[in-house]
């Protein structure tokens, strides 16, 4: 029947109603979980008798953008079952032949009956069969004792753990690994000549060429290893239309999702970890963000609103955007709903900037509603949002201007394998940030530092930021007076971290260290000397100082180094 309705539309014999995209969402949705409960290894249910209703009275004029009024005319509704020998044909591959199933007759429903079942498509739920029917079991056959939960998650992660590339990336890496033989090959070569004392100005000049030769070889391969991870986010960008459409209509809210750069490539693990992060996005653009069509109309804008999300890259980072023609924030809003709810003090308040100001809606617990709905207003979420961008190495921002919209800005790296970090140094030890975290560095004058609350404090262009230092995280003793700072930002606060020195900045690739991994270490690099360097976990650390854990993480370069040996 829904093949029957697109062929109506493709000819012009219908027209594209609300109602009837209604419709075809829900039985598009209806034969997606069909075919889920097909690959869980369990047998169909029927689509709802509902949707079979309102997809005959679209399919035969009657559906809910129709007149209801008038003489009542009959119509027959079968009670259908998923045509079970074409579905698992399509699933298995097999060459199944169809038998003719006779439907059985229901009692008729009248057209009025029929166009309010098409209207009353949100109560329509997804139906799971029973677990154990297996998809080779026809329809009536005894249930099967074996279980099929495991089943389903083995496929599940096996689904998780591969993905698809093109050959063409491929034959790039083989390409490359080629080359990278050849040049070996030409390394010893020379290495046997200097070895035999062959050691004149054309031998090392072969050499350095060699080795530059090298350099750029493997520099080309990670390039290329890390685009067979790439996919385009336009897979992630796809069910976000649907979601916006559905939550509008319930608002009562006309609201457009423009989809822009749905080509950009990003790397396959961050499409999985953006997709939360960006259903709130959208969901806080559409609920808090855009107006009703009869208020946008009394402020001069179109009763249409657009939320729009666009992907695009700028040079090593990947860029999204979230924005909006709505109302805007208003600064001077947050602040006070931010003092009412004890989260600042008014003198606090009073200290902060439009931007400083802004960002407060991604504090814990903080909301601008005035009650909680089913959508929103309970204030979790937006420090979510800014913890999940974190955990990518990510920043978000946020810009608003009240009646015109607000933008929020994400910045991602491209890829999760390498991780931008500041090299600094607690004595003659060095210790990796994540580069995501740090907002600038300073000296730090100690005659300037002032005790608030017990807690050293530094002010920095009006804000006042505590002071902690990097041997206290980590449990080791202070043997002289820090030197600098490093003006870090978390989802929960700003601080600045006290170091000895710096040892400068590096591309690091995050060795995992698995269940090996202490508190407060995300992973351990190595330098191009050899040495074994920590990457902080940052949030961790800051967790177990405000619960007093105590820690010491003097050997655990050295265990990392026996364990990578």
């Amino acid at each position: 029947m829904t093949e029957s309705l697109f062929d109506k539309l493709r000819n012009a014999e219908m027209k594209l109603t609300a109602s009837l995209m209604d419709t075809i969402m829900a039985a598009t949705q209806s034969v997606r979980h069909m075919f889920g409960e097909i690959a869980q290894g369990t047998q169909p249910h029927a689509a709802p008798g509902e949707l079979t209703v309102a997809l005959r009275a679209m399919l035969e004029g009657r559906g809910a953008s129709q007149d209801g009024g008038g003489m009542a005319t009959p119509v027959a509704v079968a009670d259908e079952g998923p045509d079970w020998h074409t579905l698992h044909a399509a699933v298995s591959g097999q060459n199944v032949a169809v038998p003719a199933v006779a439907a059985s007759g229901t009692p008729a429903m009248t057209a009025n009956a029929a166009a309010a079942a098409a209207v009353d498509l949100s109560k329509l739920q997804p139906h799971f069969p029973p677990e154990g029917r297996r998809s080779t079991d026809r329809p009536g056959a005894a249930v099967s004792g074996a279980p099929s939960g495991r089943r389903a998650d083995e496929k599940a992660a096996a689904r998780e753990a591969t993905i698809r590339v093109d050959t063409t990336r491929l034959d790039q890496v083989l390409n490359l690994s080629g080359e990278i033989g050849l040049t070996k090959n030409r390394l010893t070569s020379l290495r046997a000549d200097i070895l035999a004392g062959r050691t004149d100005s054309e031998t090392l000049q072969a050499l350095d060429q060699a080795v530059s030769q090298l350099d750029l070889l493997v520099s080309d391969l990670q390039n290329s290893v890390m685009k067979t991870r790439m996919q385009p986010i336009g897979r992630l960008f796809q069910k976000y239309p649907r979601i916006a459409r559905d939550l509008a209509r319930q608002l009562g809210k006309d609201v457009e999702l423009a989809l822009i750069g749905e080509e950009t490539e990003v790397d396959k693990t961050m499409i999985e970890d953006l997709a939360d992060p960006l259903i709130h996005l959208i969901r806080n653009a559409v609920d808090h963000g855009v107006e009703r069509p009869e208020e946008r109309l009394l402020a001069g804008k179109p009763a249409k609103s657009v939320v729009r999300l666009e992907a695009r890259q700028e040079g090593d980072h990947i860029v999204l955007i979230i924005a909006d023609d709505g109302h805007g924030i208003s600064p001077e809003r947050i602040r006070a709903k931010a003092v009412e709810k004890n989260i600042i003090s008014e003198e606090e308040a009073n200290t902060l900037d439009d931007r400083q100001s802004l960002n407060l809606i991604f504090l814990p617990g903080f909301s601008t509603m005035a009650q909680a709905s089913a959508v929103s207003g309970r204030g979790v979420g937006m420090d979510v949002v800014k913890t999940n961008i974190q955990k990518l190495n990510g920043a978000i921002e946020i810009r608003s201007e009240p009646g015109k919209g607000s933008v929020f800005i994400i910045s991602l790296p491209l890829t999760l394998a390498i991780l931008p970090v500041l090299l600094v140094l607690l004595g003659e030890q060095p210790f990796a940030l994540p580069l995501s975290m740090v907002r600038e560095i300073l000296p730090i004058d100690h005659q300037r530092m002032q005790e608030v609350g017990g807690k050293e404090t530094l002010v920095v262009r009006g804000e006042i930021l505590p002071v902690i230092a990097l041997s206290r995280l980590l449990g080791w003793p202070q043997l002289q007076q820090p030197e600098y700072g490093v003006l870090m930002q978390t989802a929960e606060r700003s601080f600045i971290l006290a170091v000895d020195n710096f040892a400068g900045r590096d591309d690091a690739v995050i060795k995992a260290l698995d269940d090996f991994r202490p508190r407060g270490v995300a992973g351990v690099t190595t330098l191009s000397n050899g040495q074994i360097v920590l990457i902080l976990d940052m949030k961790e650390l800051l967790a177990d100082l405000a619960t007093h854990t105590d820690r010491d993480l003097r050997n655990t370069p050295a265990r990392a180094l026996e364990f990578f040996s």
